[in-house]
């Protein structure tokens, strides 16, 4: 497994620790942890990671305030590998970055079965390529 600098962004603490934990066991740097969608462009911007796992909803109005973010992180940083995560099957709101194909991912949480296939999702994109 390559380890790499990464940031997570979650509104769930206790979700975000869980996930800042099980990456860092498995050899990646947690370089940041973001609550909200804006603190995580920040960190981005100042941390430069290889990778982001972001919440697809988060604060204010837990809609796509992720999704946007990633968006942004695409445009300004398109090496950044992005995983995002939702509790939800919102697929199609995240199309036009699935499309792009490389360094892209989509996982729903709750069919996240075992931490291997979570922590295989993240060395796939982290590889290049892509996870659905």
């Amino acid at each position: 497994m390559s380890a790499g600098r990464l940031i997570l962004a979650d509104d769930d603490v206790l979700l975000r620790e869980g996930i800042a934990s099980l990456l860092g066991n498995a050899g990646y740097d947690v370089v940041g942890q973001a609550g909200d969608a804006a603190s995580l462009i920040d960190m981005v911007r100042e941390q430069q990671p290889e990778l982001v796992v972001i919440d697809i909803r988060m604060p204010p109005s837990h809609t796509t305030e992720g999704l946007e973010a990633a968006r942004t992180i695409r445009n300004d940083f398109p090496g950044v590998g992005i995983l995002l995560l939702s509790a939800h099957v919102e697929v199609e709101t995240a199309v036009d970055l699935l499309e792009e194909g490389e360094r892209i991912g989509y996982l729903l949480k709750s069919r996240v079965m075992r931490a291997a296939d979570f922590l295989d999702a993240v060395e796939r994109i982290a590889s290049g390529g892509s996870v659905v």
